[in-house]
């Protein structure tokens, strides 16, 4: 249809821009919008009261390419993606091998291009092969288009290594994407620590795993006036962190994740493998939170972070599944 003028009527148009929605009808000319509440031209397609919005942007999905196409691949993603009415997605770098060298993420970058229609903006590694030893090419990776820097869901633990590698983020300009977690006391947790973990026998860690995480990397964002955004913020206590750095005027931006907003902790009963998601579910309190959050503009992105795992990651003991979820 791009070469074609065809109208959408009745349909509930979304326009982020003017902060409307309302009934009404679109006009396509050429692969371009020319008319709002025009006359129409060409075909008209009755929308019956559907919704009408701009592609949605996904940020911190992962597709297994390179290393791991049998769990996802762009093919597959970007049909997901396209069939949910998401037009870009914003990608982690843990694949494997990691996007932590700028000829790993030209590549990664072609096969984008040729596998799916949509659109794909890569996020690169801060440390080389996500280790948090070494801090990746970042100079060369952000040229060659990376929009952000992130380890994905492994927070640089040492300190210093963290300090150097927002250090040099902020020189570059670039933004820093965090995944707050105190790691010596989440690691192998695979849920939140409560009397329902706790009677499902299963390792827990304590949402201050979170607060602690969180509040580190925001005080040396603050030593560094470093861009940042937190990826998931899942908790009330971590939440009122964000809303006193933003008070301070620190370039601090929270996203929290779809599962952290629809599911709490007493849906991993009957140890659902497909609802171990990292963070763990919270409880209800800490749900309800994150929705306030949302409806106040503390928490400004929602995010699917897309995971998909194969059978055989997933139908282990609890404890043993592999983290993530479709989205």
């Amino acid at each position: 249809m791009k070469h074609q003028s065809f109208t959408l009527k009745n349909a509930v148009i979304i326009d982020p821009i003017s902060n409307t929605e309302e009934l009404g009808s679109l006009t396509i000319e050429g692969g371009y919008i020319t008319a709002v509440n025009g006359r129409s031209k060409g075909e008209e397609i009755d929308c019956e009261g559907l919704h009408l919005a701009p592609g949605i942007i996904d940020m911190g999905v992962k597709i297994h390419e390179p290393g791991e196409r049998h769990k996802e691949s762009f093919k597959s993603a970007g049909a997901s993606a396209a069939a949910g009415g998401v037009t870009t997605i914003v990608t982690r770098p843990d694949t494997d091998p990691p996007i932590d060298t700028p000829e790993i993420l030209e590549f990664f970058q072609r096969r984008a291009k040729v596998a799916t229609k949509i659109r794909i903006l890569p996020m690169a590694a801060i440390t080389k092969n996500l280790m948090g030893k070494e801090i990746s090419e970042m100079t060369f990776l952000a040229e060659r288009g990376a929009i952000a820097f992130t380890d994905a869901f492994n927070q640089i633990a040492d300190t210093k290594m963290f300090f150097q590698a927002l250090q040099y983020a902020s020189d570059l300009k670039v933004l820093v994407v965090g995944h707050p977690q105190d790691l010596s006391l989440s690691k192998n947790a695979s849920a939140t620590a409560s009397k329902f973990a706790t009677l499902q026998g299963l390792p827990s860690v304590s949402t201050v795993a979170e607060k602690l995480g969180i509040q580190r990397d925001l005080t040396i964002v603050e030593a560094l006036n470093s861009k940042y955004h937190a990826d998931q913020i899942t908790t009330g206590m971590s939440l009122e962190i964000i809303r006193k750095a933003k008070l301070k005027g620190l370039l601090v931006t929270a996203g929290t994740s779809i599962h952290h907003i629809a599911l709490n902790e007493l849906d991993i009963a009957n140890y659902r493998t497909f609802f171990k998601v990292s963070p763990p579910l919270r409880d209800e309190n800490d749900r309800m939170a994150i929705i306030q959050g949302i409806a106040n503009g503390d928490v400004d992105t929602i995010s699917s972070f897309h995971s998909p795992q194969d059978e055989e990651s997933k139908r282990l003991p609890f404890e043993s599944a592999a983290s993530g979820a479709v989205g």
